[in-house]
């Protein structure tokens, strides 16, 4: 039996338990524990689960694991709460440069709003019905009608499993509201579920929709579930630079679990 102690935050109702983990304390290898933190009936409830530990390049070093209990891809709102975290514990004051699973990323901090730099996106694949990218982590966008109807959880897990097998892809779902700004669902790969938001999912949406010629902003607005994120972004040649995705990102709870 072991105590730990956790930190609950939440960026657009994606949220996360997050560990200060800089003691290398914490069993990352065991996938069983992190799905129980994660599980909202059995443990604390998360859609994934942080580390935040030390880094040699940089402020601190990030380490995201999905709810299922395994070590994933770039999480964009994860990554703002981290920042946020870290603020709270010190480590920084209003800006950071910190590492992930995709490299190094560069924040700020004012208030609650937290302002994330993404890595460059290289390519956008454009197919008849949708669009695949990766923002950190693979993406399926697709636009769509009556998305405040639309079945998300079926049509993702199908598109999930079906198109993208066993590795899968996060499925997004989108509405144009206007010139620049949409509404967007989104599907989560490991944690098998919609979830209230997802930050490189919106920036995902956010690029694949510029680069469709729905929009030709490069300030982008974005309606979660959870709440509402910006997302700008410089376009050169084939390529997208210097993205930044701007929300809020605030600490729920903090508590002790014996586990």
């Amino acid at each position: 039996m072991m105590v730990l102690q956790f930190f609950k935050y939440q960026g657009t109702g994606n949220d996360f338990v997050i560990l200060d983990n800089r003691q290398e304390s914490f069993p990352k290898n065991n996938t069983k524990l992190i799905a129980k933190l994660c599980d909202r009936r059995f443990g604390i409830g998360g859609d994934g689960l942080i580390l935040l530990e030390n880094d040699n390049m940089s402020d601190f070093k990030m380490v995201y694991f999905n709810a299922d209990g395994a070590e994933s891809s770039m999480c964009g709102n994860g990554g703002r709460c981290m920042v946020a975290f870290s603020k709270y514990l010190g480590i920084i004051k209003h800006e950071t440069t910190f590492m992930a699973i995709d490299g190094l990323h560069k924040a700020t901090i004012k208030g609650d709003i937290v302002t994330l730099k993404m890595g460059d996106v290289k390519e956008v694949k454009k197919k008849a019905m949708y669009s695949f990218l990766d923002t950190g982590s693979p993406h399926h966008v697709q636009l769509v009608n009556n998305l405040n109807k639309f079945d998300v959880q079926k049509e993702g897990a199908k598109l999930r499993y079906g198109l993208y097998g066993k590795s899968g892809s996060n499925i997004n779902f989108v509405e144009q509201l206007d010139d620049n700004s949409f509404e967007v669902r989104t599907y989560e790969r490991g944690v098998e579920d919609e979830t209230l938001s997802c930050g490189t999912g919106v920036t995902a949406v956010a690029i694949a929709m510029h680069n469709n010629g729905k929009t030709t902003s490069d300030l982008i607005k974005i309606n979660t579930l959870g709440g509402n994120l910006e997302i700008n972004f410089e376009k050169k040649d084939d390529s997208y630079i210097n993205i930044f995705l701007k929300g809020p990102a605030k600490q729920v709870y903090k508590g002790e679990i014996v586990c």
